[in-house]
């Protein structure tokens, strides 16, 4: 057996890892060529023949690269933010559902430790209390993000996720959520969705188009990712970390902070 020096194998090695990975893109050009590489590597992460197909059949989704790339609300200042995302309306609708349903958010905050406000206050500034979901098709928005060579590693777990949520029957190639690939009322990314996703209506599936599954799952991702019960959650306090577990935003954390507190409160 011939040895190599250390330098020219871990070179041979990375190279050999590389010809295994998907190459990323900045343009339409090369995504369907992509796709097939990458269908090799979601087939060694545990992709089935469903979640396959819907890659194979996922479109290179051209409003997501749009709405990526021209992303300004999170760059205005806290107050303009409020403002722009409805807070006052949020506010008042999410005290008028605490009021209406009680028992179901105290049962939530009993089992997870996360208080109403926080999940009405997320489900509100996600997607207006499911008043609207998002019309871009899950698997292409996300497939499209982990092709383009921007944030390929952060999305690669969620196209592989998504792929995954296919195979399980919780969604389909066809299901509509945001422009990033979020999905449901809370707008889960579907790797997160895969991980943290509840079937608390008891029907036999986890669905995020559920408002008992999402709302629940979305307690259940703030639980395991370190929430507190009973701690308070403002900037400075114990759960606000755990907020920004959920957006990355300084202004989107701290308005569900807020927002939480005055329908709480």
């Amino acid at each position: 057996m011939l040895l190599k020096p250390l330098g020219v194998a871990c070179a041979m090695i990375a190279l050999s890892s590389a010809a295994h990975a998907a190459s990323c893109g900045n343009t339409g050009a090369g995504f369907e060529a992509w796709k097939a590489e990458f269908a090799r590597e979601a087939k060694r992460s545990g992709v089935k023949a469903r979640g396959l197909d819907a890659l194979a059949q996922a479109r290179y989704a051209t409003r997501t690269i749009a709405a990526d790339r021209n992303q300004k609300s999170f760059r205005y200042s806290l107050p303009k933010f409020m403002q722009i995302r409805g807070a006052d309306t949020i506010v008042a609708q999410g005290r008028k559902r605490k009021a209406r349903n009680p028992d179901f958010y105290a049962a939530l905050e009993r089992q997870y430790g996360v208080p109403a406000g926080v999940l009405i206050a997320i489900h509100g500034m996600e997607t207006a209390f499911g008043g609207f979901m998002g019309d871009s098709a899950v698997v292409s928005a996300i497939v499209t993000l982990t092709y383009d060579c921007r944030r390929s590693d952060f999305f690669k777990p969620h196209a592989i996720g998504a792929l995954k949520l296919v195979d399980q029957g919780a969604i389909t190639g066809a299901t509509l959520g945001a422009k990033h690939g979020e999905l449901g009322h809370t707008q889960f990314l579907p790797g997160n969705a895969l991980e943290y996703g509840v079937d608390a209506n008891g029907d036999g599936r986890v669905d995020f188009y559920n408002q008992t599954d999402a709302l629940a799952s979305t307690a259940n991702f703030l639980r395991k990712k370190g929430w507190k019960k009973g701690r308070g959650y403002q900037e400075g306090e114990p759960n606000f970390a755990v907020i920004k577990q959920w957006n990355a935003a300084t202004v989107y954390q701290q308005a569900i902070a807020i927002m939480a507190a005055r329908i709480d409160g």
